[in-house]
């Protein structure tokens, strides 16, 4: 009960030395503001930046691989153009290895190509065009928002139906539904029999595409039997690198490649990505640490400072509790408390100067000011006010009380 009495006769005179110089006390906030707003800001971003991530690519699917011709890796220029020389991968390359490949659940070829697609007097221009089976419904995750995906039927027989996505649909038809209507991509007429979910565009334009039956692809669009990719799920996640290895020997008799021959293609999956994403926001947090810390150093040094002209300031006050029997403690968590509470007021406005900021990054992130954030910014601020104040503190609870007195 001593210690809590001394603790609110601290915060009670701490609150008083405040309000009696409160110029001082708001320029001395200002380092812990900077400090505490990019640590809130920072914490709030790398955890918007994880969600939309995850929002972005969990419609790929950790059992799912894709055979390409270069890797998701980092590599060398040298490597880059050593893959580039790989010759490409074939529709007929994806047949052999639906029939070959026991482990796979489902199996997609993939082409891509860009058109601008048109409605009546409405257009929108550099939508990416994607020419696959009706198999991309599994294989991609494809999440369907209206209508329907084109089936089976009218994927082997190359009807001219697709399925677009949010981004086209609103830009096309603002006021009505596209289910049942004609768009023209390129010179072709294709009905739209679905709309895609909407998927965010953090890590590709993926609302900005239209999908439509890969031989309509090839007929109108590419004229090549050549593939940007073959997806293939796996039936059974827990089973996934021994299908990776399987998939990498059908792959080798696929191409025709003999046991000497280097690989000529790529097997991806989303494990590369999340390594590429996590070693990004690693280095995004090691730098606004670095910047937050720079700034709660040059904030403490200045809270520090500034404590040490109150102790000489008041060292007659000093003297004088002392004289009349204060502890060393007593004086010690006085100044403490000052200290701290400057930190936490400092800390507070922060947290207010962070959450407008926060509202405006939830157009482009999915951010939100947590109450785990806000827990870590005070409690930064907390211990930044501690150890700035503790060498101040120790120099009054030290001090002579004889020659504090003396003190004018």
């Amino acid at each position: 009960m001593n210690f809590l009495t001394e603790l609110r006769e601290g915060l009670s005179i701490s609150w008083g030395a405040i309000r009696a110089n409160k110029m001082r006390s708001v320029l001395t906030t200002l380092g812990i503001v900077i400090g505490i707003v990019t640590v809130t800001l920072m914490g709030t971003a790398i955890k918007g930046l994880d969600r939309a991530f995850l929002k972005t690519v969990s419609f790929i699917g950790a059992d799912v691989l894709y055979v390409q011709r270069h890797d998701w890796g980092p590599h060398s220029s040298e490597d880059w153009h050593r893959m580039q020389k790989w010759s490409e991968l074939t529709i007929e390359q994806a047949s052999a290895v639906q029939r070959e490949f026991a482990l796979a659940r489902a199996v997609s070829p993939v082409s891509f190509t860009m058109r601008p697609i048109k409605y009546n007097k409405r257009s929108a221009s550099g939508v990416t065009i994607v020419g696959s089976t009706d198999q991309l419904l599994i294989t991609g995750g494809v999440a369907i928002g209206q209508g329907r995906f084109f089936s089976t039927a009218e994927s082997d027989g190359g009807r001219p139906v697709c399925v677009i996505g949010s981004e086209v649909a609103t830009n096309l038809f603002p006021r009505e539904s596209p289910l049942g209507k004609r768009i023209s991509i390129g010179q072709a007429l294709f009905e739209i029999v679905g709309v895609l979910e909407k998927q965010g565009s953090l890590f590709g334009d993926f609302d900005n595409q239209a999908v439509i039956p890969l031989q309509q692809m090839t007929a109108n669009f590419v004229h090549s039997r050549d593939l940007e990719m073959i997806q293939v799920k796996v039936k059974d996640v827990t089973d996934l690198e021994n299908a990776k290895e399987e998939l990498h020997s059908v792959m080798r008799r696929v191409r025709r490649l003999s046991p000497s021959d280097p690989d000529d293609f790529a097997i991806n999956q989303q494990e590369q990505i999340l390594t590429m994403v996590h070693r990004v926001t690693g280095t995004m947090a090691a730098v606004g640490l670095f910047i937050t810390g720079l700034s709660l150093f040059v904030g403490g040094i200045g809270i520090m400072n500034i404590m040490f002209v109150s102790v000489a300031e008041r060292t007659r006050e000093i003297g004088i509790r002392k004289a009349i029997g204060a502890k060393r403690r007593t004086i010690l968590l006085q100044f403490l408390t000052e200290a701290a509470t400057i930190c936490l007021i400092g800390g507070t406005i922060a947290l207010g100067i962070a959450w407008p900021v926060t509202l405006f990054m939830q157009r482009f992130l999915p951010v939100t000011l947590s109450l785990p954030i806000v827990g870590i910014a005070l409690l930064v601020s907390l211990i930044t006010g501690l150890l700035s104040g503790f060498f101040p503190a120790w120099r009054a609870a030290r001090m002579d009380p004889v020659e504090a007195l003396r003190n004018e």
